[in-house]
């Protein structure tokens, strides 16, 4: 492909060479140099790719794209491109590089602190279940298709991401989803294309810290750059952030919620508990603004509809989904099968054990998660709140202290267990739990063995009792010193149900 192409959306300077030249590949990691291929130097946490510009060239490398001076082999036949900023480049270059396949797809991106990974399947489940052909790209997985790959990050690098893109449309898919990371937005990851559709979930204090966001600030500032890089942006219009993520948009708005004012709302809502499941039922109302638009046609005034996960997250999320597949032109028969079979893999997800108590798995791993969810779960008025949970290691220690105050302040009985103690030992990380646990006046057990634990909590389930295994979701290993061991909890609640019926 031609240099001039893949530049043509850039502003650059080329500082040594020509750029009417071919290029054989884009690459970003100096171990996949090849000859005749376009160099972007990136900046990283632990490696800078500008301090391997002479080995790539004597390796091949016929283009740098640089954001400051690099040392090369004098007379090196070599183009050399400066640009601002490598990261923001290399997503326009590798969307040059790949077609733009996000022109041919209709592009969703959800982002904020809680709700992005449910809302996603959420979406595709609604859009497939009206016919059409949707991608996935988030946390947990990538899906194109029937070919589901592992996620190493929320939000890919923006080459992966474009490569993604391309493979969908390679596939025929008609959409992609996909959750769009505060990390992702700062580090342009999503940049070289313009969103359909962006959503704003919630906002609270998070990855604050080291390598992340410098304070909370910069943090919401990180979110907001969505709604200036898509066409419609949505919102949760009763989160207290709303104003502030959507200042400088540059999009159309929309908002859904609980409140008056919301374009898109949920009201009459009703909590739904049965042998062993949580629910919550609500009818969708349409603000006169948003019925009056052409796009809403099939929904009517409004419906009625019943989702199988618990508590007002849960109607959040739902609503995020409507308010996106609206646009589709799904009607309400639609929405209601989607939602009613819906479940994410480790988010409020319910697994039946007996129809005398429930218990679900979910993917809370820090205070302000468990909070929340043992504060939804309480309204449920179960006969015992029960929290089995562990924390990571070499992770901050005053997560375990805050984690084990909250369980100890909201559940009635809490079990101690392991995690992933990575390369700290459990009954260490245990004691610090122990410690927050300490503060308050809860009762608890500690029981270092998963799986024991797990047993411990089935085999003393009572009679209305919600148990919420938290901390793993989805995540299916356990590591130890270094070393992933294959470990999920639906394996080991079925192993444990296996030998009690024995």
């Amino acid at each position: 492909m031609l240099l001039q192409e893949l530049l043509e959306r850039l502003e650059y300077e080329c500082i040594q060479g020509s750029t009417e030249r071919d290029v054989s590949a884009v690459v970003y990691d100096s171990r996949k140099v090849e000859q005749g291929c376009l160099f972007l130097c990136i900046k990283g946490a632990n490696f800078d790719g500008h301090a391997f510009a002479a080995d790539v060239v004597g390796r091949g490398a016929k283009v740098l794209v640089v954001s400051e001076p690099v040392d090369v082999p004098e007379n090196a036949d070599v183009t050399i491109i400066k640009v601002e900023d490598t990261r923001y480049a290399m997503a326009f270059i590798a969307a040059a590089w790949f077609g733009h396949p996000a022109a041919k797809l209709k592009t969703i991106g959800i982002t904020g602190t809680k709700g992005k990974t449910t809302s996603t399947y959420l979406v595709r489940s609604i859009l497939e279940n009206a016919g059409y052909k949707v991608g996935l790209i988030g946390t947990i997985e990538i899906i194109i298709g029937e070919k589901h790959i592992h996620a190493s990050n929320t939000t890919p690098e923006s080459y992966l991401l474009q490569q993604y893109f391309a493979e969908m449309v390679e596939a025929g898919m008609d959409a992609v989803v996909m959750e769009v990371s505060s990390q992702a937005l700062m580090l342009h990851r999503s940049q070289g294309f313009v969103f359909d559709y962006g959503i704003f979930t919630n906002l609270e204090p998070d990855h604050i810290g080291p390598n992340e966001h410098k304070d909370f600030a910069d943090y919401l500032h990180c979110k907001s750059l969505l709604f200036r890089q898509c066409k419609v942006g949505i919102g949760n219009g009763d989160d207290s952030h709303f104003a502030a993520v959507m200042e400088g948009h540059t999009c159309s708005l929309e908002s859904f919620g609980l409140g008056a004012d919301c374009d898109i709302r949920a009201e009459h809502l009703e909590l739904v508990h049965k042998p062993g499941e949580l629910g919550v039922k609500f009818r969708v109302a349409f603000s006169d603004r948003t019925r009056g638009q052409e796009v809403h046609g099939s929904l009517g005034s409004g419906f009625e509809v019943e989702v199988p996960t618990p508590g007002r997250f849960s109607v959040y999320n739902a609503l995020t989904a409507i308010a996106i597949c609206r646009h589709f032109r799904v009607d309400a028969g639609q929405i209601r099968n989607a939602l009613s079979g819906a479940h994410v893999k480790g988010r409020i997800e319910m697994v039946k054990v007996s129809d005398q108590f429930t218990l679900l798995i979910d993917y809370a791993h820090n205070a302000m998660a468990l909070e929340s969810l043992l504060t939804t779960l309480k309204e449920y008025k179960p006969n015992r709140l029960v929290c089995l949970f562990g924390c990571g290691g070499n992770r901050a220690r005053s997560r375990r202290f805050e984690m084990g105050e909250v369980s100890g302040k909201l559940a009635d009985l809490t079990i101690i267990t392991s995690d992933n103690p990575r390369f700290e030992e459990p009954l260490e990380i245990m004691a610090d739990i122990r410690t927050g646990m300490e503060k308050t006046d809860g009762k608890y057990v500690e029981i270092c063995d998963r799986k024991e634990a797990i047993r411990y909590a089935i085999e003393h389930g009572e009679p209305g009792d919600i148990v919420v295994l938290a901390g793993k979701g989805h995540e299916d290993y356990q590591e130890i010193k270094g070393v992933k061991y294959p470990m999920d909890e639906r394996d080991l609640i079925r192993d444990i149900l296996r030998e009690m019926r024995k």
